[in-house]
């Protein structure tokens, strides 16, 4: 049976906080080669993970409640407890969370990353394609994540190497139905609640890859629903370019 696991999301109140994924298994190692772990300290002093995934040379695109202070991205890693020779490690320059972020109702929930310096290509490590300005998918569509999130509901330790799930689109009505805050506009929602993969607490700010593009970014889930929105990527590509252009 293949060993659970879920993509983490900081949820406030309404529910889990994601950072599994729920009925994953483990990737060949540096096959998801745009995979970023990224680490910070939060304003309690404690430390917290998220995931991200690169997008060019020094830019990162994650999740906006993953902000926090003196963060960092670790690229090209499959083990994120060993020093893997594929691994490079990049301070955070600037966070570039999204102005109408709303930590009150988590909508708008992205965030650049622009690191120090540029990551050096390789087999491990490489950039993740967005999807074009009317892209969307569809209810039915099957797609993916990954991350290194904790294997089961009951375990307190996250999985020390990267896992992954797929995950089928859902029409909007079902996040409607769960999520007291959901936007067509600007989220998808995912999961299968039949076979229990969803993404739940921990590594939020992965992304949802349907055709070898980024069409979403892991943002909150609730466990009673199975469910997972995703930021929608497309509507926020203006911003995305017109930052990643600044100096």
């Amino acid at each position: 049976m293949a060993p659970l696991l879920i993509l983490l999301a900081f949820l406030v109140p309404l529910g889990a906080q994601a950072e599994e994924i729920i009925g994953g298994h483990e990737v060949k190692p540096h096959s998801r080669a745009y995979m970023a772990f990224v680490r910070s300290l939060k304003d309690n002093g404690k430390r917290s993970r998220c995931g991200g995934f690169l997008i060019q040379g020094n830019f990162v695109l994650t999740a906006a409640h993953c902000r926090g202070r003196s963060m960092t991205v670790k690229l090209g890693a499959h083990n994120i407890m060993t020093q893997e020779q594929t691994q490079q490690i990049i301070r955070v320059k600037k966070a570039i969370p999204h102005p109408d972020y709303s930590p009150e109702d988590l909508i708008n929930d992205i965030m650049l990353l622009k690191l120090e310096r540029k990551a050096k290509r390789s087999k491990a490590v490489r950039f993740l394609k967005l999807p074009g300005a009317n892209a969307q998918v569809k209810p039915g569509n099957v797609c993916h994540v990954a991350g290194w999130g904790i294997t089961s509901f009951n375990s307190t330790k996250a999985s020390d190497l990267l896992q992954e799930a797929e995950l089928s689109i859902q029409v909007d009505q079902q996040c409607q139905k769960f999520f007291r805050h959901y936007s067509e506009t600007t989220e998808i929602c995912a999961g299968d609640p039949k076979k229990l993969q969803f993404a739940s607490k921990g590594d939020s700010g992965g992304p949802l890859v349907c055709d070898n593009r980024a069409y979403g970014v892991c943002a909150r889930s609730k466990n009673d629903s199975a469910l997972t929105i995703f930021t929608k990527i497309s509507p926020f590509l203006p911003w995305i370019n017109r930052n990643m252009k600044l100096p």
